[in-house]
Order: structure tokens, then C-alpha cells, then sequence
């Protein structure tokens, strides 16, 4: 059986008959809901009835939110009423709801309130994933605004008003991060040509709004779906890929978001179970949940109970979500740079003719997997830079999070390369003797990072961290010409199974240590906010080494700066422990 056979046996009809499925049956399949019950058993069954056996539904208990309408009047400088959402895990206002000041504050990074004084104040802000909204909560909440008012992407005459979390916890609170990192305001969603008309008023005067929002917020049992499709004849046995995608939804159809995806890992399962015996590793297909509302509780906790497995055997992580979306035209992957000159040699081959764009991974969407470790990407259809220029930055279309999210969003004449593309990683992924990861790339970026940093505070000793950053990518270097070189053997026919099972346990443990490494704050055991600001550079622990070189002597720069040279340290351990593993692989397998 070649890779070619199995790409041509994956069908978009199928994908299409399962969405018409779900949209219909289904809709609004809200974590902790009866229909996101029926969700999860929807989902189980149609694994079972492609043939996997391994499928179990696991309950377990969320704190998640059912956002209604909110209330939102403009007062002046004329009185006018305004259609609105409540966000998910906004706080409730008071019966009176909430009269302020409106400050619009464009995206609503920190930068964004350089010269504004909100406190006290309501912050009218873009909706784009710059940062997340979960993020402009939390920095609203950090400058003294008392509540938020996000209007919507795309065109200036966009009518669709935003569903949407606010919640920065990633996955359920913990003792420590319960009165640090929940929700702090009082937020809602409008329309982008309402939102506009309040931006336009703000730039000319004093407006003031008054708000009220209607929300149910708690903790409910909720499921998620897990099928696994084990390699039963593999030389490295239990090994497996990981695919996964949430299964929750906003009202209505949601359509793409997500029951195009759940519809795609559906597919899959039926045409790789038919090919079962040909696996060197096995497949695991994840159905998260309380993604919506939950801020990523189903995959978190899927993480935290499922962390010894994962750890040893879980190579990869493919999230699908989102697929085909109407209007997109080139494809775009988000990945772990080791991972880079594998999906876009698939995408080149599969996809001529069609631009193909990349960008490093960061922690968005369900990856709950990167303190983890485990390498992850996902690719789709994608919005051109005019475009996404054109709708403010609208990455996942106008309809996006909104009850016009209908299965008319999705292009099914698109839905077959995808497809066929997901079907191509995933058969490299599961077949290929010797994992095909490249770790060069991922020390450029690592040296690029430290580069940027180097002589900022040089009591840091960045410098010497950048050395060892620099022979972390000559010893990268010899590991991807090995690899090849035992990659090149079995396609000649004579393979070393020794040798392909040391570098693929190498891989597997450096891709702990420096995924975690390149993508989180807080580290190994645990999630930093959702869209949180440092995850949007290389290497997040250090992200504040910028702001330390600025401050002056003092309590506030000795405090930073102790942390800093710890976060340093931690660093420094995961490069020296990733080169010691690398070293001792090459001597090794000769």
C-alpha cells in the first residue's frame, strides 16, 4: 500500500455527509449541554462504526460558561441602543449593569494603552487574535478598566455579532491561579459596524455607554471523545500520532468551527484503520471540549491524566481545526520548526501552483501538549495578507464565532486537497522508519532569539548561553545528516532497526525539552494564560529581559532580575541536556 493509494481513498463527500450530520442534528454543542453529550456519543459512534475499537468517552468536570445577550446603550453623546453578546466567563454586573467612560484602545495590547488612562473606564477594543481576547481581558483588567466592549473582525459593514471566552486559565483553575488568571471584568461582543460608529465617536469626544451582561458561570460535567487506532505490528510498539480538535461549539450550526474538523478525523479513521497493519506507530484521535468555554479544559485535562503515555509514546500532534473555510486560497501551517521541512515538502508535492505560507507555532487553539513536549502543527486554507489587511485581521472569516457560522462557509471543492494533505502527513508520520524531524532549524531559532538578547543585561550571561546555543546547532546539524543517512538506508532496502529506533527515542526526548522551551513561561508542568503576550516570541522565560534592561536600580529591577537569571538557568539546562542527548545518540549509532 503507498502513500499515494491512501491519499486517494479519503473523500471530502464523506467529511460533507458528517458535517450536514452534526449542523443539523447538533447545533450548539456547548460544553456541559445535552447537545455537547450528543456530541461526544456522535463521536464515538462514528469511530466505532469505521472500525476502531479503542473508544471511550471521558467525563469529567469543567468550569465552563453559558453567555446569553448583554444589554448595551450608548448615553451620550446621543442615547442609542446597541445589539450585544455577553462573553463567555465575563463577570456579571449588577442589576443596574455598568455606566463608564468608553476608551477605545485598538487591539488591546499593553502598548496599545501607552498615554490612555482608563481606570475606572470601559475599553473598547478589536477583536483581532492580537492578542487574544482572553488576553485583553487580562491586560484591560492590569490598566483599571472596569469593563470591555470588543467589536468585531471584518468588513466595515459587518453585522454579525461575536460569541467568544474571556477566560484566561488554560483548562481548569488551580489553587494557585484562581484569583490570579479567572476573568476580572465584565465583557461583550458587538457588531463590527457598531463598533466602528462608537471607535469614530471616540476619537472625537467623550462617549459614555452603559452595559449589562447575562451569564451563567460553573462548573458542569462535560466529555470528550478519545479513539485510538493502534500499530499492531510495529518494532516500536505503542508509539502513535496524535490528532485531535474540539468538538464544542457557539450557537447555531458551527459549521467550520468546528464540525468540518471533527467530520475530517472521522475520515481519516476510516481510510487508516483500513490500513492498520501497515502502521509503525498507531493513531490517537482526541475530540476535545470546553474549548468554547472552558478555555481548552477537555485537552488540559486529557494532558494531565494522560501524561505518562503521552510522554513516552505520543510523537506528533496534528490539530485540525477549521478546514476549507469559503474564500480561503492559500494554505497556511503553524508548526514546531522541526517539523517545517517535513509538512511543506507534503504541502509542495500535493498543493502546486498554491501559495503556501508558515509561521512558528504558539500556544493557541488546543495545544495543551506543548509543556508536554510534543511537536504540533496544524494547516489549513488561509485569507491573503490584503485580505486579512481588508477585514482586521478576520484569519477565520467574517462569520467567525457568530450564528452565521453555517455550513455554506465551508468550500467543498477545497476540502479534498485538504485532505489529501492531512492523509499525506499523517502516513509519513505513521509509516516513516525513522521520524522525519530536522532539529537544525529549531537551533537557528533559539541562537536568532538569544542574538536579539545577548548584550541587553549582561549580568544575565546570555552571552554563554548563546555558545551554548550555537553548539546545540552544530550538534543539530550531525543529528538531521544521521537521520537521513539511516532515513536513506531503508529506502535502499537495508535499514537498521537499532539505529531508527535510538534516533527516534532521541528526537522524541530533545522535543521534550526544547518544545516547552520555545513556547511556554511557566514551564514544564503547567499552562501560562491563554493568548498570553510573552508566547508571541522565541523562548516566552525570557521575555522579560527587554523591560529589565530599562529599569533602574531598585527593588522592581532586583526582583525581575533574580527571576530572570532563573528562567536563564532554565534555559541553559535545556540546551546542555538536548546536546548531551543528541551526543550520545551519534556515538551511539555510529
Amino acid at each position: 500500500m503507498s502513500k499515494a493509494q491512501v491519499i486517494e481513498e479519503v473523500s471530502a463527500k464523506n467529511v460533507r455527509r458528517h458535517v450536514e450530520k452534526i449542523v443539523k442534528n447538533i447545533p450548539h454543542r456547548a460544553a456541559g449541554s445535552p447537545n455537547g453529550r450528543r456530541m461526544a456519543e456522535y463521536s464515538r459512534d462514528a469511530l466505532l462504526e469505521v472500525g476502531l475499537i479503542e473508544v471511550k468517552i471521558h467525563e469529567l468536570p469543567a468550569i465552563v460558561s453559558f453567555p446569553e445577550h448583554a444589554e448595551l446603550r450608548m448615553l451620550s453623546p446621543t442615547e442609542t441602543a446597541i445589539q450585544a453578546n455577553t462573553l463567555g466567563h465575563s463577570l456579571k454586573t449588577m442589576p443596574e449593569g455598568l455606566t463608564g467612560e468608553l476608551v477605545y484602545v485598538g487591539s488591546g495590547t499593553h502598548e496599545d494603552y501607552e498615554g490612555k488612562d482608563v481606570r475606572g473606564k470601559i475599553v473598547l477594543t478589536e477583536l483581532s487574535y492580537s492578542p487574544a481576547r482572553h488576553e485583553k481581558q487580562r491586560i484591560a483588567g492590569q490598566m483599571g478598566a472596569v469593563g470591555a466592549v470588543m467589536m468585531n473582525w471584518g468588513l466595515p459593514e459587518n453585522e454579525a455579532v461575536p460569541f467568544g471566552s474571556v477566560k484566561p486559565v488554560w483548562g481548569n483553575p488551580t489553587p494557585d491561579n484562581l484569583n490570579t488568571e479567572m476573568a476580572t471584568l465584565p465583557c461583550i461582543g458587538i457588531a463590527r459596524v457598531a463598533g466602528l460608529r462608537l471607535k469614530d465617536l471616540c476619537e472625537k469626544g467623550l462617549v459614555r455607554v452603559w452595559f449589562r451582561t447575562h451569564v451563567e458561570n460553573g462548573w458542569r460535567p462535560v466529555q470528550i471523545t478519545i479513539g485510538e487506532l493502534p500499530a499492531t505490528n510495529s518494532p516500536e510498539a505503542g508509539d502513535f500520532i496524535m490528532v485531535g480538535g474540539h468538538q464544542d461549539s457557539w450557537p447555531g450550526e458551527a459549521a467550520t468551527d468546528n464540525a468540518a474538523g471533527n467530520a475530517c478525523m472521522i475520515e481519516l479513521a476510516r481510510v487508516f484503520k483500513k490500513h492498520e497493519d501497515k502502521l509503525r506507530r498507531g493513531l490517537l484521535f482526541g475530540f476535545w471540549t470546553a474549548h468554547e468555554t472552558g478555555t481548552m479544559a477537555g485537552s488540559a485535562w486529557y494532558a494531565d491524566h494522560a501524561w505518562d503515555k503521552l510522554r513516552d509514546h505520543a510523537c506528533a500532534y496534528l490539530q485540525i481545526d477549521q478546514p476549507s473555510c469559503t474564500g480561503t486560497t492559500i494554505w497556511h501551517t503553524t508548526s514546531n520548526a522541526e517539523l517545517k521541512a517535513f509538512h511543506q515538502a507534503e504541502e509542495k508535492q500535493l498543493l502546486p501552483g498554491r501559495e503556501i505560507s508558515w509561521k512558528r507555532v504558539a500556544k493557541s487553539g488546543d495545544a495543551s501538549f506543548i509543556g508536554l513536549g510534543i511537536p504540533m502543527f496544524q494547516g489549513e486554507g488561509a485569507f491573503t495578507e490584503m485580505e486579512l489587511k481588508a477585514t482586521a485581521l478576520a484569519t477565520r472569516g467574517w462569520w467567525h464565532h457568530s450564528i452565521e457560522c453555517t455550513i455554506d462557509k465551508l468550500d467543498w471543492e477545497y476540502m479534498q486537497p485538504h485532505m489529501r494533505v492531512y492523509a499525506a502527513y499523517l502516513w509519513e508520520l505513521c509509516t516513516a522508519a525513522v521520524l522525519p524531524f530536522t532539529y537544525a532549524p529549531v537551533a537557528a531559532q533559539v541562537v536568532k532569539r538569544l542574538q536579539e538578547l545577548e548584550s541587553a543585561v549582561p549580568s544575565l550571561g546570555l552571552d554563554q548561553l548563546l555558545i551554548r546555543a550555537r553548539d546545540l546547532g552544530k550538534a543539530a546539524e550531525k543529528l538531521d545528516l544521521a537521520t537521513a543517512k539511516v532515513r536513506d538506508g531503508f529506502t535502499a532496502g537495508k535499514g537498521s532497526e537499532d539505529a531508527a529506533h535510538l534516533l527516534n527515542g532521541a528526537m522524541k526526548r530533545i522535543s521534550r525539552l526544547l518544545v516547552p522551551l520555545m513556547s511556554s513561561a511557566i514551564g514544564k508542568y503547567g499552562h501560562d494564560p491563554y493568548g498570553y503576550t510573552p508566547q508571541t516570541t522565541m523562548i516566552p522565560a525570557l521575555y522579560d529581559v527587554a523591560r529589565l534592561a530599562k529599569l533602574q536600580e531598585g527593588e522592581e529591577r532586583w526582583m525581575l532580575e533574580t527571576k530572570s537569571i532563573r528562567d536563564r538557568n532554565r534555559v541553559a539546562d535545556a540546551l546542555a541536556e538536548a546536546i548531551s542527548i543528541i551526543e550520545d545518540a551519534l556515538a551511539r549509532v555510529g
